[in-house]
């Protein structure tokens, strides 16, 4: 039976139930509390906070893993996450994880990421919500170099809850001796949006997403981006309102309408 008197963690990711980013994470966490683990049946990268609403999701329970719960969702990761938050969990969790990541999940371009997406649902549910990523896409990425920032954070977190409203964003880089780690802001940039052309078997037109991510700051020190490619891992304070609360009076007074 579940020991209440322990945290208990919730663990997520957008790479699915099988990566081996998920099963670092839980060798690495698992002595902090419970662990429940809640994750994609398949690959759902890149799909930020979408919801499944045209399909019934199904559940699917295996053997535990080092004594972590683990169940797959047929949807999205933030599925996962409002499934386990309101259905399959025992309780709130004290602690919201998602990843480890394989690849990056910085700059601007967060905001596509799926595993910001369960960090993103456990914030505005008012859970303390953190989500880490690995510069590298190897399915037999070598995670080891994470273990010890990462038991870091999470000790810290379940002993200092983040405030109403913040969550965190952690890239960790990889092949390299981690210089440090480092406060930082996302650097400000863009996908150049290039297509691959092919030709499906009768013969229309097909396209393959591909692109660049250009940083549009490669020089501000402040930046997540700028710091990694320098050998640190990167705290990003995060918020899932995004709201521009400077320019709420702008906007008053530019579109304000009097009825």
């Amino acid at each position: 039976m579940l020991d209440n008197r322990r945290p208990l963690i919730f663990i997520s990711n957008d790479d699915g139930i099988d990566a081996g980013g998920i099963h670092a994470l839980i060798d690495f966490v698992k002595d902090f509390g419970d662990i429940y683990v809640v994750a994609p049946l398949q690959q759902q990268s890149g799909k930020s906070s979408s919801i499944t609403v045209e399909v019934p999701l199904r559940v699917k329970q295996y053997a535990d893993y080092k004594g972590a719960k683990m169940y797959s969702v047929n949807g999205t990761p933030v599925d996962c996450a409002k499934l386990a938050l309101n259905r399959l969990l025992p309780r709130r969790p004290d602690l919201v994880i998602a990843g480890i990541n394989h690849g990056a999940n910085s700059g601007t371009c967060t905001i596509y990421s799926g595993t910001m997406g369960v960090v993103f649902e456990g914030c505005m549910q008012g859970l303390t919500s953190v989500g880490f990523s690995y510069l590298s896409h190897r399915l037999d990425a070598d995670f080891s170099s994470c273990e010890e920032l990462i038991k870091k954070i999470v000790g810290s977190l379940l002993n200092d809850k983040l405030p109403q409203g913040v969550c965190l964003n952690v890239n960790i880089p990889a092949d390299c001796k981690i210089k440090g780690v480092k406060a930082a802001v996302s650097a400000k940039g863009h996908w150049t949006e290039e297509f691959v052309e092919h030709k499906d078997p009768f013969g229309n037109p097909c396209y393959w997403l591909t692109g660049q991510y250009q940083n549009e700051e490669p020089d501000n020190s402040e930046t997540d981006l700028y710091l990694l490619d320098r050998g640190y891992a990167t705290i990003v304070p995060c918020r899932p309102d995004q709201t521009l609360q400077s320019e709420v009076q702008m906007v008053e007074q530019r579109f304000g309408i009097e009825f």
